[in-house]
């Protein structure tokens, strides 16, 4: 209890010293803090929970880190505590909630907030969901700019999101795990995400319009220091050694991550109240916002070169098909395309309403003149991949796709091949390489049947 307590203080006393001593006083200050929690609440077997003051200070030292040693000291060690003091997990398939467990995020009442507060400006408190959709939308302009960066800051915000969208999971996941059993409604509805998504302080809309922003052009940025800028120099003005591009590397692909599976915990929310809704368990309060499927379809139709990227990169295969055959929705004749039931088993029957659409070389035409060639074999493309995924692995060889014993399967794989061959009679048309990809599969299956 004495150590417990002296950490606390002296966490109160580097919080006091902010704008006092030196720089580099401040930042060793902060580093010996940092090593004094780990070593009092990591390396023992039974370490010490630290206070919420302590874990406000280590979560206030990686956003107001200055420099690369103090971001990644602070990020590691929040993701060690984490993992050692989880606030929700499972234990003999009963969910356990600690109610009292410190958290990053603030949810006050959203009459609560302040004008002064409400943009979460005052980085000594917990994020608001203001704070964390302007967190968002600034990695989503460093990821529009190729990431080339200018300071130390663009990289403590990629850290400090891929800590909370971790937070966010590691909350949701056993909640939702539990509801699937219990088809308890207030489990999730106290979930720090369904809490942050259904705040009035938040757009909706323009929060993933920022998360397919990162999404897209995260994974395929440069991470550049500034042009005409040495290593050297980018070194001196972030004051915490030189940032390699391996670094550099990791940490977009980590928040491209992050993205998507902040996107997917999302969909799979939606997917549980949609069912509670149907029961009768929600209320008013619960909020009704536009579906994320429906707002990714729409941002992927109004902005057709986020198409490929965005296929390339979202890899959950059932919601990236889902996805698809909701785009595909608004341009094939009278089809009745609904998302996915809740047994995570892919709709074959609605892939092939499509498939059967491009059967017909009038149909055809009619979709191509609408989304253009290019798209329809992207999209064609991704359906069949996406489709397979769960069904044939990756190395598919002779023995492996014998293996994948199923009518649909087979039929599946007839009508993508008539589908792109019905699209090399459009005049103009070259064919992509994925398309190729995508016959070439679809032929090594059939020659197993």
């Amino acid at each position: 209890m004495n150590s417990n307590r002296g950490i606390e203080e002296n966490t109160l006393a580097i919080i006091d010293s902010f704008g006092v001593k030196d720089a580099r006083d401040i930042e060793d200050d902060r580093l010996s803090f940092l090593e004094a929690v780990r070593v009092t609440s990591i390396v023992p077997e039974n370490g010490t929970v630290p206070s919420s003051k302590m874990f406000e200070a280590i979560f206030q030292i990686l956003r107001n880190a200055t420099t690369l040693e103090l971001i990644i000291t602070s990020y590691q060690l929040l993701i060690e505590l984490e993992k050692r003091y989880p606030r929700v997990y499972l234990s003999n398939s009963e969910l356990v909630v600690d109610k009292e467990a410190w958290s990053p995020f603030s949810f006050g009442s959203e009459g609560a907030y302040s004008d002064r507060n409400s943009t979460n400006g005052d980085l000594d408190e917990p994020l608001n969901p203001n704070g964390f959709s302007l967190l968002t939308q600034s990695i989503a302009q460093a990821a529009d700019t190729g990431f080339k960066l200018s300071g130390i800051k663009p990289l403590a915000d990629m850290f400090l999101f891929q800590y909370l969208i971790r937070v966010l999971e590691r909350d949701f996941l056993p909640r939702n795990s539990v509801y699937k059993e219990s088809s308890e409604w207030s489990l999730l509805r106290e979930s720090l995400l369904n809490m942050l998504m259904g705040s009035r302080r938040i757009n909706y809309r323009n929060l993933f319009k920022d998360c397919l922003s990162i999404l897209c052009k995260g994974s395929h940025a440069g991470f550049d220091i500034p042009d005409g800028e040495s290593a050297a120099k980018f070194s001196t003005q972030a004051s915490g050694g030189v940032v390699g591009p391996t670094i550099l590397s990791e940490l977009g692909k980590g928040t491209v991550v992050a993205v998507q599976n902040l996107l997917t915990s999302i969909l799979e929310l939606e997917v549980s109240k949609k069912q509670a809704d149907m029961k009768g368990e929600t209320s008013r309060a619960d909020g009704v916002r536009v579906p994320l499927l429906d707002i990714i379809v729409d941002e992927l139709t109004y902005n057709k070169d986020l198409i490929s990227p965005f296929l390339q990169v979202f890899s959950e295969s059932q919601w990236k098909l889902d996805i698809i055959l909701q785009y595909f929705q608004k341009y094939v004749p009278k089809t009745s395309l609904q998302t996915r039931s809740s047994n995570n088993t892919p709709e074959v029957s609605k892939l092939d309403v499509v498939l059967k659409c491009f059967s017909n070389v009038a149909i055809t035409r009619g979709i191509v003149k609408k989304i253009n060639v290019e798209v329809a074999q992207l999209l064609l493309a991704h359906a069949f991949q996406a489709y397979l995924l769960p069904l044939i692995p990756a190395d598919c060889n002779s023995s492996t796709c014998e293996k994948a014993d199923d009518s649909s399967l087979v039929q599946v794989c007839k009508d993508i091949s008539c589908a792109f061959q019905n699209l090399r009679k459009i005049e103009g048309m070259e064919m992509l390489q994925i398309a190729e990809e995508a016959l070439f599969t679809a032929a090594i299956i059939l020659s197993t049947k």
